[in-house]
């Protein structure tokens, strides 16, 4: 029970964007994940809630903007973000939710 947990907590949610979407075209699922999570926590998390077989895992930090709210500065947050290749065969319809 635990273990389900802790998959959840690595992977956040999936990312719906443009780029995404060109990624899907190559076998590959782009993820927001945990900011101290690591390549073979991704996978294993990815392989373990989707039941698919992952081929490689790419990541990239995203550093939050300075932005003004009401007046006052403020930081966003951090974004670590998971390109998920998936092997041949394997696909995630993220459109459809956990």
């Amino acid at each position: 029970m635990s273990a389900k947990v802790e998959h959840y907590d690595v992977i956040r949610k999936p990312v719906i964007t443009e780029k995404a979407t060109m990624a899907s075209e190559a076998n590959a699922v782009v993820f927001e994940v945990s900011i101290d999570a690591n390549k073979p926590q991704i996978k294993e998390a990815v392989e373990a809630l989707f039941g698919v077989k992952v081929k490689a895992v790419n990541t990239t930090i995203t550093k939050g903007k300075v932005k003004r709210f009401r007046g006052q500065l403020g930081r966003r947050k951090d974004v670590k973000k998971a390109y998920v290749t998936l092997e041949d065969g394997n696909a995630i319809d993220v459109t459809t939710g956990l």
